[in-house]
């Protein structure tokens, strides 16, 4: 490295890293400046302040030095140098001052190139790991495509490429009751969150997120995704049913309409994608009454009363004939609907007044 020949090549090996590997060459300067100053005080059995690196690609330099201290009388040969010394290559060299030496790259010897070579490596590796976060990061709260690499028999969970963002585990209370994946297949998942760690990110995913069904409807509806159409309240129990409360900012703009589509074209994507779960769409309303009426579809409310309670609570009758539909399939139907519309619901038939009233 210490003639220009060997600086090009080493100047043009950078390039080539940041070019290829998408790393910036102020990074690897910075670890492998690290290096060099760790390479040298072993070998000259120093300090950092006695140890200049000096690697500037814009004019192909590469220089390493050695700063000794110019004393009367030299206690340490490695971080000093006589005053007598000194001025044998310089005269106007004073006592206090540093006498700099400049050091050929060879005579740092194997034990400083490996140690180079050790951090470029690393430093390669945690430049990889950042943008792989960031690549990742960027991603968080979208859908992504991953690939089944393995499953584990015994836990259920399933392992999945995620493409540049590495590798991520979906694990079985995470997964679709009733769906069975193999290796090579391609999932849609829900990345929920990222956290960056030594390793590199750790990214939760989900195929039963409600967030799952949200974006997908906001990539399947322009209304939803240019803002005309907003998902104000999701609740979804995955492979069964979802329920979706959606509010519309323009008067003109059917929210259910613009959701469903065309002869129920748009919904019916999504449900096909998410292996024939139902998905209820019902208008948002600012009435907490009217929401919760609305919320409790297929079936129809007689009436509605929100009770004075520290939480959230209310009293829902329904038609006789209408109970079990309103309840659902094992109380699924009420269940969504209070997590739809975060109020705890007491259902009761018509009969059940009768005498009260």
């Amino acid at each position: 490295m210490a003639t220009a020949t060997n600086n090009n090549e080493f100047f043009e090996a950078l390039a080539a890293l940041e070019k290829e590997r998408g790393l910036p060459a102020d990074y690897l300067i910075e670890k492998i400046k690290a290096a060099i100053v760790i390479a040298v005080k072993k070998d000259y059995e120093v300090e950092d302040e006695n140890v200049i690196v000096d690697i500037d690609p814009s004019i192909g330099a590469f220089r390493a030095s050695l700063a000794r201290e110019i004393v009367e009388e030299v206690e340490n040969p490695h971080t000093q140098v006589s005053l007598e010394d000194a001025q044998r290559v310089r005269k106007s060299y004073q006592l206090g001052q540093k006498f700099i030496t400049q050091l050929k790259t060879k005579e740092f010897g194997r034990i400083a190139a490996q140690t180079a070579k050790h951090v470029i490596r690393q430093g390669i590796r945690e430049a990889e790991r950042s943008a792989q976060c960031s690549e990742m990061q960027s991603r968080a709260h979208e859908i992504i495509s991953a690939t089944v690499v393995s499953i584990d028999p015994e836990r259920g969970n399933v392992t999945l490429d995620l493409g540049k963002g590495g590798s991520a585990v979906l694990p079985r209370n995470e997964q679709v009751p009733g769906e069975h994946y193999k290796e090579g297949d391609i999932l849609q998942v829900y990345v929920v969150d990222v956290i960056p760690t030594e390793r590199g990110p750790r990214v939760t995913i989900s195929r039963t997120h409600p967030g799952l069904v949200k974006r997908m409807f906001e990539l399947e509806v322009p209304e939803i995704y240019d803002g005309t159409v907003e998902i104000k309240a999701i609740s979804r129990e995955a492979g069964a049913r979802t329920k979706m409360a959606v509010y519309s900012r323009d008067p003109n703009v059917d929210p259910v309409g613009a959701c469903i589509g065309a002869h129920g074209s748009r919904v019916e994507k999504i449900v096909e994608e998410l292996g024939g779960e139902k998905i209820d769409i019902i208008r948002w309303s600012e009435d907490v009454s009217e929401f919760i009426s609305a919320a409790l579809s297929p079936a129809k409310v007689v009436k509605v009363e929100l009770l004075p309670s520290e939480t959230k609570s209310c009293r829902v009758t329904v038609p006789d004939h209408q109970l079990s539909l309103a309840i659902g399939n094992k109380g699924q139907n009420a269940r969504l609907c209070a997590r739809l519309t975060g109020y705890n619901i007491d259902i009761r038939p018509e009969s059940g007044y009768y005498g009260e009233e």
